[in-house]
């Protein structure tokens, strides 16, 4: 079995065979923030660019802590507007929403990589997305978008493990999908909505509980949370 820093290490290796500079797609989350990272000490922070996307899909409060990530990593970070939810296909919201999301996305950051010396575009798929119904994948496929740890096999307890052990504070990070997941499959998806769902997770969260997940099931909302290691 490889080490963690022996994968770290092949990560890395891979990223420098893309080319020599990138862009990544970056939510704040942990796996998009190791793949910042690896590009980062691969290709030197200079020649990495973290992208954030911000529609009314992503998570209030989740901006600052991207930001902070990418200024800890010394990497330049840019905002960008997506309206994936203005696209019919998306606010269906069917099983081929996460596919309509990315698209967009995908096609934003290509815009960005093709004005920067045909920079490669990363995103941070891992192993384990291969075990669901992940149609954002084949967005990515489509676009060529370069996922370095899943084309690593990397799961999540080492991507937990290789963060930890470059001491990046999104280390333990709850993973925290998209406010458009909380949406049962078959309920339109408004900004409204979403507005409302992310309103919710905010202030139960506001009150000592992270992760949280508001869901909605039409004229029922369900509450899944657990303390913070500080409340508890």
């Amino acid at each position: 079995m490889r080490s963690a820093a022996d994968v770290r290490d092949a990560v890395e290796r891979r990223i420098r065979s893309y080319g020599d500079r990138a862009i990544v797609a970056h939510s704040g989350g942990v796996d998009s923030a190791l793949v910042l990272a690896l590009a980062a000490r691969a290709l030197g922070p200079s020649s990495v660019t973290a992208v954030t996307a911000l529609s009314p899909s992503y998570p209030g409060g989740e901006l600052e802590f991207a930001r902070s990530v990418a200024a800890d990593l010394g990497a330049a970070h840019r905002v960008v507007r997506t309206r994936e939810v203005e696209r019919e296909a998306y606010a269906r919201n069917d099983e081929m929403r996460c596919y309509h999301c990315k698209a967009e996305l995908y096609a934003t950051l290509g815009a960005i990589a093709a004005s920067a010396d045909g920079a490669v575009v990363m995103a941070g798929a891992i192993a384990d997305d291969l075990d669901d119904l992940r149609p954002g994948l084949w967005a990515g496929e489509r676009a060529g978008i370069r996922n370095p740890l899943l084309e690593e096999r990397v799961g999540k307890a080492l991507v937990r493990e290789i963060a930890r052990g470059l001491d990046l504070r999104v280390a333990e990070k709850p993973a925290l999908a998209c406010l458009s997941s909380r949406v049962r499959t078959g309920i339109r998806i408004t900004p409204e909505l979403l507005d409302r769902i992310d309103a919710a997770e905010q202030e139960i969260r506001a009150l000592g509980f992270d992760p949280v997940r508001v869901r909605h099931d039409g004229d029922v909302a369900r509450v899944g949370c657990r303390p913070t290691r500080s409340s508890a």
